[in-house]
């Protein structure tokens, strides 16, 4: 019963850790987009409004990798946990 109270516990805690490093990923991500955009706005080049190309770099990124990659925070910590228990037993 200790286990399942440690694995709910420790899910819970990925999970917080999960959405920080996401969310502060989106809005770093989000900042970038939106200084590519004031510099071409600067000269002139800018094709559509600021929140069109914001909303269209977002829609790429959730498309990528680096999003599938922060699921890793799920998935190492379950391997070493497991290693280690499989190791100690």
């Amino acid at each position: 019963m200790q286990f399942v109270r440690f694995a709910v516990l420790g899910l819970v805690i990925l999970t917080v850790i999960y959405w920080t490093i996401s969310v502060y990923s989106r809005s770093v991500r989000r900042e970038k987009l939106e200084e590519w955009w004031a510099e071409l706005d600067a000269e002139g080049r800018a094709e559509t409004d600021r929140e069109t190309y914001v909303q269209e770099g977002m829609a790429e990124y959730d498309k990528g990798i680096r999003p599938k990659l922060i699921l890793l925070v799920y998935v190492i910590p379950i391997i070493a946990v497991s290693a280690l228990v499989y190791v100690i037993n």
